[in-house]
């Protein structure tokens, strides 16, 4: 069989929401290319004998990400695993707040992510501003131990921290930029198998109403982030008016932003104008 038959007769069976191109990532994964050559060049080659395993543990609910090792996210690659969360491009709508809030200025010199878990928003951030440094806090080892080999991969691991601890619990000084992608998902709302059996529930999972983390990062958020700075704080789409009286009553001014999709993505915070 084909590269090209065997990819379209592993989308016909693979139930997502984009089984084409979970497809194409396993076979590129599978021949060991990039899923640009893979559609230039390997289609007409003969399927290598791996890819039916891995169309297997896809068939499984397995994410992708998970079987291939690693997920794109902005300009960077975040090698990922059991343990951590997979990054998704819904949240890149906080980089792409941050990039419009520094843009004409300098961009920030100190970067926090609160939950770093793979370093997926610090290192993209980082990347983002050549010139910056950041702080990575996360209470998983697991996923510190995956951001301290993205950081080292990208090659910026001397311009990052990574640190165990609890949100903002310890953390000094203050931050032109904050960056923060923290559970949101209630316990008792239904979740697809890819999501539910796969992905760390510490990462997902807070409380009844999805809040509980909100209110406890939010609080400390005015003496981290420096004036004229940023903070950005990935939302459910049904938590924006949670969040942003959550801010208000901290004394920040919250501005909602919308992912392409044009769901309720993020939340900006910034201190009022004096």
């Amino acid at each position: 069989m084909t590269v090209r038959a065997a990819i379209a007769d592993a989308a016909a069976r693979i139930a997502s929401a984009t089984p084409r191109l979970d497809a194409e990532l396993l076979m590129a994964h599978a021949l060991g290319v990039s899923h640009q050559d893979l559609l230039l060049k390997r289609l007409n080659d003969a399927a290598p004998a791996s890819f039916d395993a891995l169309v297997a543990r896809r068939l499984n609910h397995e994410p992708v990400a998970y079987i291939t090792g690693s997920r794109g996210f902005w300009t960077v690659e975040i090698g990922v695993g059991p343990g951590v969360l997979v990054p998704r491009a819904d949240s890149e709508t906080l980089i792409e707040v941050a990039v419009a809030h520094f843009a004409g200025r300098a961009g920030p010199k100190r970067v926090l992510d609160l939950g770093t878990g793979p370093g997926t928003l610090l290192l993209a951030a980082l990347a983002e501003w050549p010139e910056a440094h950041g702080l990575g806090i996360d209470a998983s080892d697991t996923a510190l131990d995956y951001a301290r080999r993205n950081a080292g991969t990208l090659n910026i691991a001397e311009r990052v921290e990574l640190r165990r601890g609890d949100w903002a619990t310890g953390v000094d000084g203050q931050f032109d930029l904050i960056l923060c992608n923290p559970p949101y998902i209630g316990v008792s709302e239904e979740l697809g198998p890819e999501v539910r059996d796969h992905e760390p529930p510490g990462a997902l999972f807070a409380g009844a109403d999805g809040l509980d983390d909100y209110r406890r990062i939010v609080p400390d958020l005015p003496r981290l982030i420096v004036p004229g700075g940023i903070a950005v704080l990935e939302i459910g789409w049904t938590q924006a008016a949670s969040v942003a009286a959550l801010m208000r009553g901290a004394g920040l001014d919250p501005v909602l932003h919308h992912d392409l999709g044009g769901r309720p993505r993020a939340i900006a915070a910034k201190m009022p104008q004096s």
